[in-house]
C-alpha cells in the first residue's frame, strides 16, 4: 500500500515538474514581452503574482500597449477566464472543504491542475495532484516572469523587434493546443476578419477583444 502511494507521488511530482518547466518558458516570454513594451517591473511581477493567468496577462498587456483602456483589458481577461466557473464546480471537493483551502486553492485553478486532478480516481491522489501541479506552475510562472522581465528590459529599441505583433502571436500560441486543426483555421480567419472590420471604428485595443468572439466558431475555451 505504501509502495503504491510512493509510486503515485513520484509520478505526480514528475508530471508537475514537466509542466513547470514548460510554463517557466512561457512565463519568461511574457515577462520579456511586457518589459519590452515598457510595462513597469512592479506591475509585471504583480500581475503574475495576483492574476496568474497567462492568456489574460498577455491580452491585458497587449491591449494597454496598443493604447486601449485598462477597463478593456480587464473585460478581456474576465472573458478568457469565464471557463473557471464550471472548473471550480468540477474540483470543489478536490481542492478542500474549508473556506481557507478553497480561497487559496482557487488561485491555482488552472486547466492543467484541473485536468490532472480529474484524471486521478483516488480522491487523495487527486487532491495531491491538484495542489502539486498548481503550486509548481505558480512558482515556475513567477520565476519565469522575473527572468524574462529583466531580459526584456535590456532591449534598447523594442519597436525594432515588432512587439506589436509579438503579443497576438503569443495569444495564438496559447490557443492552438486546445483547438483541433480545423478549429484553429476558423478561429484565425474569423478573428482576423472581425479585428480588421472594426479597427477603423473602435478605440485602440478594443478590436483585440472583438476578435475573441472568433472562439465561438470553435466552441472551445481558451487555455490559461
Amino acid at each position: 500500500m505504501r509502495s503504491t502511494w510512493r509510486t503515485g507521488a513520484r509520478e505526480d511530482l514528475r508530471d508537475a515538474l514537466a509542466l513547470g518547466a514548460a510554463i517557466l518558458v512561457v512565463g519568461a516570454s511574457f515577462g520579456a514581452l511586457a518589459a519590452t513594451a515598457r510595462v513597469p517591473l512592479v506591475l509585471i511581477v504583480a500581475m503574475s503574482l495576483l492574476v496568474f493567468a497567462g492568456g489574460s496577462q498577455f491580452l491585458a498587456v497587449a491591449v494597454v500597449a496598443a493604447g486601449g483602456a485598462p477597463v478593456a483589458a480587464v473585460l478581456g481577461g474576465l472573458l478568457l477566464n469565464a471557463r473557471h466557473f464550471p472548473f471550480g464546480l468540477a474540483v470543489a471537493d478536490v481542492v478542500g472543504r474549508s473556506w481557507p483551502a478553497r480561497l487559496v486553492g482557487s488561485h491555482f485553478l488552472l486547466d492543467e491542475s484541473v485536468a490532472f486532478a480529474r484524471a486521478r480516481r483516488d480522491p487523495v491522489r487527486a487532491r495531491r495532484a491538484y495542489w502539486m501541479v498548481g503550486v509548481t506552475m505558480f512558482l515556475a510562472w513567477n520565476l519565469g516572469t522575473v527572468v524574462g522581465a529583466f531580459a526584456g528590459s535590456a532591449v534598447p529599441e523594442p519597436a525594432r523587434f515588432g512587439i506589436d505583433a509579438a503579443f497576438p502571436a503569443a495569444l495564438l500560441a496559447l490557443l492552438l493546443p486546445t483547438l483541433r486543426e480545423a478549429d484553429a483555421a476558423r478561429v484565425a480567419v474569423a478573428g482576423a476578419a472581425l479585428a480588421l472590420a472594426v479597427t477603423p471604428w473602435l478605440p485602440a485595443g478594443v478590436p483585440v477583444l472583438v476578435a475573441l468572439a472568433a472562439l465561438l466558431a470553435a466552441g472551445r475555451p481558451v487555455s490559461k
